[in-house]
């Protein structure tokens, strides 16, 4: 079942109000004052880490990229539940978690550990905090919105190669990504819409573009890549956890961003690349 199709049999299923649908990266749950984030991701062996890859390097990235989803609410994280499969260099593993829980100052609440056989997979429950209401989502962007990018993309994507092919090339951006999470927090209440990029630009921004009825045309050459010369590439790699908000025009950005596009009314298209139609999301990134 591919997994467009399983997401919308789950939609056919109750749900509380605060699963936004199964539209957004996270629930958004109102608790008397405050209002809670919560978001859980999963790494599976040989589709999101090398099997080789060094189990410190594991534990980092599945803190990341659950820590990124908060990022993206402007949530400040209170803490991560992990499941976790047992296998090689479980100390590894322990060391990397302990080295990112204290990077983030996050505390490790509970969680559950498995014996298995075969593909390994890890999962995390990320925890945190809403430090504006309303919570952004990814469906409320608004025409003459500015569509903005914080952070580079396409670095996973060389740190991969890197890492695969045995260079000695600098991993970092794909192995120890970074969860834009003050970022997050200084754009979230200028922000009509926001979402992290973790499946690529391109398609990220095509979801975004659905999920609000809108049209969003982005300017290729506005975007902040790592490889110039494999401008499209790094527009659809995916895995750089970088920032994309959509936010009223004349609003200019708390902190280091570019200007990568424009939000306009529901046209022909839900996304132009320098002004040809995007019209389906074939292609434009990662999909299970």
């Amino acid at each position: 079942m591919h997994e467009s199709a399983f997401i919308e049999a789950l939609r056919l299923l109750p749900t509380h109000p605060a699963a936004r649908g199964l539209a957004d990266d996270c629930a958004v749950l109102d608790l008397g004052s405050e209002t809670l984030i919560l978001t859980h991701d999963m790494l599976v062996e040989g589709t999101h880490y090398l099997p080789q890859a060094d189990m410190a390097d594991v534990a980092w990235k599945l803190v990341t990229t659950n820590l990124s989803d908060l990022a993206a609410k402007g949530a400040e994280p209170v803490g991560v539940l992990i499941g976790h499969m047992l296998g090689r260099d479980d100390e590894r593993f322990v060391t990397g978690l302990a080295k990112v829980l204290a990077h983030y100052d996050v505390p490790l609440l509970g969680g559950d550990t498995v014996a298995g056989n075969g593909t390994r997979t890890h999962g995390l429950t990320a925890i945190g905090r809403a430090t504006c209401t309303p919570v952004p989502s990814r469906s409320d962007a608004q025409p003459g919105d500015g569509l903005w990018l914080v952070g580079e993309v396409g670095a996973a994507m060389l740190g991969f190669e890197a890492l695969r092919d045995g260079t000695g090339g600098d991993h970092s951006a794909y192995s120890r990504p970074t969860a834009l999470i003050k970022e997050g927090r200084a754009l979230a209440p200028l922000a009509h819409a926001m979402m992290d990029v973790s499946d690529g630009l391109l398609l990220d921004a095509f979801r975004m573009a659905e999920a609000s009825q809108v049209t969003l045309a982005i300017e290729g050459a506005q975007v902040p890549v790592a490889a110039p010369e494999r401008r499209l590439e790094c527009l659809t790699w995916g895995d750089d956890y970088a920032l994309l908000a959509a936010l009223p025009e004349d609003t200019e950005p708390p902190c280091p961003a570019a200007r990568i596009g424009t939000v306009e009314p529901r046209g022909s298209a839900p996304m132009f690349l320098d002004s040809e139609p995007v019209l389906n999301a074939a292609g434009l990134g990662y999909s299970h």
